[in-house]
């Protein structure tokens, strides 16, 4: 958001000084110019179109560390996708047009100017955010995968010191002086020299049997200002997911998370509505050219209903333009839709890798069937299936289903159990951490995945 803002006051800057080298020798022309209600909205038309386009082409994606030189592709690239946003923009509202001359001297001062602070940005990062030394207590496969994702992300700025044995004798490590590339330090007694040796700033506690703790040794490091973590909610926080494979029952009662408030379900029902009136009046002219695009490419219906399960388990009747052939199901029934499906039809194909075959939903949403961002609603003959297989399957009924949700950004395919079973723990980091900010996150996600092609399904 710092960054966001930042460069929105550096393209404005860009703008204004665009119009300043256009009348160098004429001051009266300058203020005059700049102090135009029309000049304020040209320019606000050029930073949104510019820093919506930087989003979409992923610069605001600080999970990814870019090199310099793809940095400047990406931002090439950027700014030649806000060139053609402005150009529909200008085709459409004319009164907008900002003069060339000033247009592309601001354009040069934002590619500059943009490019300078980001390198300016990146070392101040480095030079004055304190870097967290990080140890993890355990060695078990869940260690493991918290020391992965701790080193793929460098946003973080987090430094794994290494790894500490506990007493049960059932680590992985527990052989070994290395494990995932880092230092065994020692043994769980030792914790308290190892975390002052190694000038440790956060303990990440993964035991294998929570009655072996050293609480002593953890109570005395809290006291003393190292932060300590459960390796259960390091994971989640990390991965934008729930590890149901490792993660006890106890660990959903007592964590923190799963609030359901009145207010937040107002906002939500509010964006509802506003996201699903307003995509369903800006998609007609898609949807009317999707209707007779399906009707040319195969026989049958336009539009394609079928039973899902929804809020509380109630079934209701999902909309979508029909992606299959008619007798997609005929010899065994409900199927798990495949990669490359045989069953969809030519332009099937584009409609589900843009995600135009659930336009029809906006109609879910607005009847009240559906949210548009939510768990995505299974058939009722999978739902049987699945909640006798994976554990807290039924926990994703308690909110509306979704057209979209963390899951389907997340993970865009899923064609058996074992992808129903990783969709489930995004759903349930969704419910954990459920608001308005993160639903609006989500819709801001959908869109850059219809736009790019992105989708799986």
């Amino acid at each position: 958001m710092v960054l966001i803002a930042l460069e929105g006051c550096l393209i404005a800057a860009a703008l204004t000084f665009g119009v300043k080298l256009c009348f160098w020798n004429d001051q009266a022309s300058f203020e005059f110019y700049t102090m135009l209600p029309d000049f304020a909205i040209q320019a606000l038309a050029v930073m949104l179109c510019i820093q919506i386009s930087f989003y979409y082409y992923d610069l605001y994606n600080l999970h990814t560390s870019w090199r310099p030189s793809e940095q400047y592709i990406r931002l090439g690239q950027s700014l030649g996708g806000a060139c053609i946003l402005l150009s529909i923009l200008y085709f459409l509202f004319p009164a907008l047009t900002l003069s060339r001359s000033v247009f592309f001297l601001a354009l040069t001062l934002v590619m500059s100017s943009v490019t300078v602070v980001r390198l300016l940005v990146d070392w101040f990062w480095r030079a004055t955010v304190p870097g967290e030394s990080v140890l993890i207590l355990g060695t078990a496969k869940l260690a493991i995968d918290i020391a992965r994702e701790i080193k793929q992300r460098e946003d973080l700025n987090l430094r794994l010191v290494g790894f500490v044995r506990t007493e049960t004798g059932q680590d992985s490590g527990m052989q070994a002086s290395r494990l995932f590339g880092e230092p065994i330090l020692g043994q769980a007694g030792d914790l308290e020299a190892i975390t002052r040796q190694h000038g440790v700033s956060s303990l990440i506690v993964v035991p294998d049997e929570r009655d072996l703790l050293p609480v002593s040794e953890l109570i005395r490091l809290r006291t003393r200002g190292v932060q300590v973590r459960d390796g259960h909610s390091t994971i989640a926080s990390l991965t934008g997911r729930i590890p149901l494979e490792t993660v006890p029952t106890n660990w959903f009662i007592f964590s923190e998370g799963f609030r359901r408030t009145r207010l937040v379900a107002v906002f939500k029902r509010i964006l509802d509505l506003a996201v699903s009136v307003a995509g369903l009046l800006l998609s007609a002219p898609i949807m009317a050219l999707t209707a007779v695009a399906v009707k040319l490419d195969s026989s049958g219906p336009v539009l394609f209903r079928q039973t899902r399960v929804g809020l509380g388990g109630r079934p209701f009747e999902v909309l979508k333009f029909r992606s299959m052939r008619t007798d997609a199901e005929a010899a065994g029934g409900a199927q798990w839709a495949q990669e490359n499906d045989p069953r969809v039809t030519r332009i099937g194909k584009h409609l589900r890798k843009f995600r135009l075959d659930e336009l029809p939903q906006f109609i879910n949403v607005i009847r009240g069937d559906m949210s548009f961002v939510g768990p995505r609603p299974e058939r009722p003959e999978f739902v049987r299936q699945l909640r006798e297989q994976i554990p807290y399957y039924d926990e994703r009924h308690t909110v509306r289903p979704g057209i979209t949700g963390w899951a389907q950004v997340c993970y865009p395919y899923g064609a058996n159990v074992e992808d129903a079973l990783r969709k489930l723990e995004y759903d349930l980091f969704y419910l954990k951490g459920l608001s308005f900010f993160f639903d609006t996150a989500i819709v801001f996600k959908t869109i850059q995945i219809v736009l790019f092609g992105r989708g799986g399904r």
